[in-house]
């Protein structure tokens, strides 16, 4: 049974939300000083913009469910927080070690897949694959942006 706090302020929210209005605010300031413009497409700035944007709606969203009463919180799923810190580790160590992006993003859909309770592994891995390969190409053609290559984005 869910029961419901009185209403008030809940911190970790507000933490949570000013946090990303923090990040919403560097990323806008990046983006107006960033010196390299797109000659054709989207650039980088565009992009940049486009992050600052959604953080500031997500900064905007956890301000207001601060205020508003919150159901209790559940115990932490450590083993899921567990799983989604490899998924992250593996995209940082596929990027680092030279196994590029798609690789990294597969390997984190994946690990993060199975953080939710996901047994489907090679389903997993091909849906990870497909999503990868999408954002990349994505980034990489249309919106004229590097994303780090290894030997899968050396074949586009």
């Amino acid at each position: 049974m869910t029961s419901t706090q009185d209403a008030g302020l809940h911190r970790p929210t507000l933490i949570i939300g000013l946090a990303l209005f923090a990040l919403a605010m560097i990323t806008f300031h990046d983006a107006w000083n960033m010196k390299i413009r797109a000659s054709y497409g989207m650039g980088a700035d565009a992009a940049s913009y486009f992050v600052a944007g959604f953080l500031g709606l997500l900064a905007i969203g956890h301000l207001i469910a601060a205020f508003r009463p919150q159901p209790e919180a559940d115990a932490a799923d450590w083993a899921g927080v567990i799983w989604v810190s490899l998924g992250l580790a593996g995209l940082t160590l596929s990027v680092w070690l030279g196994g590029g992006f798609i690789l990294g993003s597969t390997l984190l859909f994946v690990l993060t897949a199975r953080a939710f309770g996901r047994k489907a592994i090679l389903t997993d891995l091909l849906i990870g694959l497909a999503l990868g390969l999408g954002i990349f190409l994505l980034f990489n053609k249309l919106l004229t942006l590097a994303l780090p290559a290894g030997p899968l984005e050396r074949l586009f």
